[in-house]
């Protein structure tokens, strides 16, 4: 669980959220990523917001790097529900402070959140209740998604190790709309072309990691010779074991979507 406080002297927790991941980002692909859930109505104005904390003078061409915390299942706090701040917090910490949930202050921190949530019944409708603190992984969204493939893959396209960043998609290897979940092991960083490719069934990847590709592309639009180098070669994969494409995924790509 992830508080966010109000800065001084209002010491309270106003809300918060479940973090997921964070990373250092592309201010473009942070507003990509998450667009008015930044906080802002667009990026000129996010781009103005940020440039109140950094030191180099604002350059509206420069596509700079800021700090990036994905949190998940947000909440939000009517003031009577805010939390006070543990009474060790100091005035100079800046980066956040993580508490024991088990033991003092973040007991008593934890207890005042289950109250403060409570009074919120939209917090908890059709997500899963807070209960006995436990370490877990939260339901990721779009954003999410999009970075932890993104990260996962090391910023490069899976078939080709690609590294212009707002050339590379994080592509769902079964679709959303098909009930496909926003898992990394359900996504994979490709090329735009290529994933424009994958979508339509033009190009797949084996459970073994393989790549294929359609002979439709031929037939279609007579060319293809730059995708057909790919054919038979092997995917990158994420160094994490259990980042890597699902086969299950796969298999359901290669049946339903893959057009031979």
């Amino acid at each position: 669980m992830f508080l966010c406080k109000l800065h001084s002297p209002e010491d309270v927790s106003v809300g918060g959220g479940v973090y997921a991941h964070s990373s250092l980002l592309p201010i473009s692909l942070a507003w990509e990523s998450f667009g008015i859930s930044n906080g802002a109505r667009n990026l000129t104005e996010m781009r103005t917001r940020v440039a109140k904390y950094r030191v180099q003078r604002e350059d509206r061409t420069a596509d700079y790097t800021i700090g990036c915390i994905l949190l998940e299942q947000p909440f939000f706090l009517p003031q009577e529900a805010w939390i006070p701040i543990p009474s060790d917090w100091k005035a100079n910490i800046v980066q956040g402070r993580g508490y024991d949930l088990t033991t003092e202050p973040g007991l008593t921190l934890w207890n005042r959140l289950q109250s403060s949530l409570a009074t919120v019944p939209a917090v908890h409708e059709g997500r899963p209740q807070y209960g006995e603190p436990v370490l877990t992984f939260p339901r990721l969204g779009q954003g999410s998604f999009r970075v932890l493939v993104t990260d996962a893959y090391q910023r490069r396209c899976a078939l080709t190790s690609e590294r212009t960043l707002p050339a590379l998609d994080a592509a769902h290897i079964k679709p959303y709309s098909e009930s496909g979940l926003h898992l990394v092991s359900n996504g994979i960083l490709f090329r735009r072309d290529l994933h424009a490719l994958f979508d339509k069934g033009y190009i797949t990847i084996t459970p073994t990691m393989h790549v294929e590709v359609s002979r439709r592309i031929k037939e279609e639009f007579e060319n293809g010779r730059d995708y057909y180098r790919l054919h038979g070669g092997t995917m990158r994969l994420p160094a994490d074991p259990a980042d890597r494409p699902s086969p299950e995924f796969l298999e359901w790509h290669n049946t339903n979507v893959y057009r031979g």
